[in-house]
């Protein structure tokens, strides 16, 4: 299938875009700090025969206005969430955050825990708040220099290939230097500050829907032992190692990714 257009809807005077496809249980799919919601293209051709999937542009990103401030948390971006949900009309979802995306899935599971059926967070990041604020800073400061320098096309170049394993396929990084090369730096930056200013422990601890928990073997940007320390803050959570993968996992390796995430999903039918 062609990826599905972008679509938009306003709450609050601000425009959240999307892209959905399929009729079934809703899947919402939350991306990185360097996509869109064009990277999940494999996803939906894989999924979309058997569920509703829905893929946003974080606030900042692709169609979406940004979120009010300079520093939006990661709250923020979780009830921005919850606004697309009521845009679209939808009570209840099954959700997945990636990277940075699973921050924002973890604060939207904490502050709307009743709108879930069940949360998978893939090679999450766990924010930087409790590591050495001069390490944060100067973290902070390369990042949004970078992007202000160099521009979101070198920025891609420069960064696609550490997102994924040495072995994979070209097409994986074209993909994703396409993509992070439409990154907006006005929503990257606000994203940055938030992934530098935030720690998903807390929040990931209030989960109480069913939880996958899955990373690459491979990932050098959020690494396995990241993820199984954020599977152990969650009651009950199911751990996934996606053998031989980046962290850009679910471009990567689709099939592999789509039938961890459909496993899970059918077994709680």
């Amino acid at each position: 299938m062609t990826l599905p257009p972008l679509e938009t809807v306003r709450r609050n005077g601000r425009a959240i875009a999307y892209r959905a496809a399929g009729e079934g249980p809703p899947v919402l799919l939350l991306h990185g700090i360097g996509s869109g919601s064009a990277s999940w293209e494999a996803q939906f051709d894989g999924l979309s025969g058997r569920f509703r999937i829905v893929a946003w542009d974080t606030p900042g990103y692709g169609a979406s206005d940004p979120l009010p401030g300079e520093r939006p948390d990661s709250g923020a971006y979780g009830d921005a969430v919850a606004d697309l949900l009521d845009g679209l009309g939808l009570e209840r979802i099954h959700l997945l955050g990636h990277s940075l995306g699973g921050l924002i899935a973890a604060a939207f599971a904490a502050r709307h825990p009743r709108r879930l059926l069940s949360v998978t967070l893939s090679d999450a990041a766990a924010g930087y708040l409790n590591g050495p604020k001069e390490l944060r800073v100067d973290r902070l400061n390369a990042r949004i220099e970078a992007m202000t320098d160099l521009g979101p096309a070198e920025v891609a170049k420069r960064r696609a290939r550490e997102v994924l394993s040495p072995s994979a396929p070209e097409g994986a990084y074209r993909k994703v230097v396409a993509v992070q090369s439409r990154v907006r730096p006005d929503g990257y930056a606000q994203a940055a500050r938030m992934l530098h200013n935030s720690d998903i422990f807390a929040d990931a601890a209030t989960i109480g829907v069913p939880a996958l928990v899955m990373y690459g073997s491979e990932d050098t940007v959020t690494p396995e032992s990241i993820g199984r320390d954020i599977a152990a803050a969650i009651g009950g959570a199911r751990y996934v190692t996606l053998q031989g993968l980046g962290h850009a996992s679910y471009v990567e390796g689709p099939e592999a990714f789509n039938a961890a995430l459909t496993g899970f999903l059918d077994g709680l039918e």
